[in-house]
């Protein structure tokens, strides 16, 4: 009886001090609870290397369309996300999208309302069939009306004037080069400013996806090269220039895009057709780039066309497959502008992205190392053209066990805690019981 007592006496003090040190759930509690967080999805930032076309599409997302260019990019303008791309780092000769990254570097440096005189030497070297809209030396010009017949009219005349305000040629050239590298743009190596063919000048769908986003964060550049008509002085006259972007004008039968902002179209035999396009739809804006598509005629704006269309309606139904920011801890070595760079196959199935990969493999694989055991690393979605390697970190079931295990089973200060306050309870409820006997039998 005795030993039933001071069970009793035990039990009923270890359930009050629980009471009293643990807190008891109310509905209030279990409604302001944190939700479960999502499932963060992994984004391989090696998978844009790759070849192919590389897509994460989830349950309703659309197909992708049958494009022929040989690259392209499809990616959201304000995170940078990519939602799908093709042979991205392929390096490829740019065109007149070039320009691009000429009025990135060159744009913030002077006034859209200075005036600049032409001297005949500015409008030396320009290349032989080359794309103008009739700067002439001797004539006063806006900066403005410079940057019109740049972006409308593709004009290299204009380029080589712009280029000589800004310390000429070469150094354009090599600024250019800087400006790329510091926007993680690493497949461009520039030579001739105006986006003329000349030997090693290259670039990617990636990179000039970079530039046609970099450009939509600058007032100055989405003004020109959304402006579809503009009229070019000539002395005391002056004479009308059409933007040569159909998808901007409509012109040649090829249909205005709705919302379409600009960016840059090009052409040369060498490079075939290439374009880079901005568009909005409601609170969205996607960049696209197309690099040579094998259709020719007006089938870049078709193919643009296409991929917007595709991701209007796909972004919120897959998953980004890269990024336009610049990736952590990257640091390229600089290519010297102006100089031809190594010799590359032309159209490489694979050794394009390995020569691409290879050249920021020390810092992709640091990167990649460091964030490994932060988390676990789940892709989500279908594989396109070919299954991931095993440097995807797809969470194994035997990893998600442990992570299970480990969540289920608290251990340390936390699991100790109940155990040590029923202890301490019984303790005190014995010590209380055997005072209130045997001391009161001493009184």
């Amino acid at each position: 009886m005795i030993v039933m007592s001071a069970v009793r006496h035990a039990a009923a003090g270890a359930a009050a001090l629980l009471l009293a040190v643990l807190p008891v759930p109310t509905a209030s509690a279990a409604v302001l609870a944190e939700p479960t967080p999502p499932v963060r999805h992994f984004v391989d930032p090696a998978r844009l290397d790759r070849s192919g076309t590389q897509v994460q599409r989830l349950k309703g997302a659309p197909e992708l369309p049958s494009l022929s260019a040989k690259s392209w990019v499809v990616a959201d303008a304000s995170t940078g996300d990519v939602l799908a791309a093709r042979n991205a780092h392929r390096r490829l000769p740019p065109a007149s999208t070039l320009k691009t990254l000429f009025a990135l570097t060159a744009l913030p440096h002077h006034d859209p309302d200075e005036r600049h005189t032409v001297a005949d030497e500015e409008l030396a070297g320009i290349g032989e069939g080359s794309s103008l809209v009739g700067v002439k030396e001797g004539y006063t010009y806006k900066v403005s009306d410079l940057w019109n017949g740049v972006f409308l009219s593709s004009g290299n005349d204009a380029v080589h004037v712009l280029a000589a305000m800004n310390g000429g040629w070469d150094a354009m050239a090599r600024r250019m080069q800087a400006k790329a590298r510091s926007l993680g743009a690493l497949d461009t190596h520039v030579v001739s400013p105006d986006g003329y063919d000349a030997p090693g000048q290259v670039s990617s769908a990636y990179d000039l996806a970079v530039f046609g986003r970099a450009g939509l964060q600058d007032p100055l550049f989405v003004r020109y090269c959304s402006t579809p008509y503009a009229d070019f002085p000539a002395g005391s006259w002056s004479y009308g220039i059409a933007n040569t972007n159909r998808l901007l004008t409509g012109a040649d039968g090829v249909a205005r895009y709705p919302g379409l902002i600009g960016v840059k179209n090009g052409y040369t035999s060498n490079a075939g057709n290439t374009l880079v396009v901005a568009a909005k739809r409601g609170s969205r804006t996607l960049v696209v780039s197309v690099m040579n598509p094998r259709g020719g005629g007006f089938a870049v704006y078709e193919e643009a066309r296409a991929l917007l269309d595709w991701g209007f309606e796909a972004s919120s139904l897959v998953q980004p497959v890269g990024s336009l920011q610049p990736r952590k801890g990257q640091r390229p070595a600089l290519a010297k502008a102006g100089t031809r760079p190594k010799a590359q196959p032309e159209d490489p199935p694979t050794a394009q992205a390995q020569a691409h990969g290879q050249a920021q493999a020390a810092g992709r694989v640091q990167a990649q190392a460091a964030e490994r055991p932060a988390k676990t690393r789940v892709q989500a979605g279908p594989e396109a053209d070919g299954p991931s390697p095993a440097s995807d970190a797809r969470a194994t079931p035997g990893a998600l066990a442990g992570t299970a295990s480990n969540r289920a089973a608290p251990t340390g200060t936390t699991a100790g805690l109940p155990l040590a306050l029923v202890g301490a309870a019984l303790g005190a409820a014995l010590s209380l019981w055997l005072w209130r006997r045997f001391g009161a039998r001493a009184n």
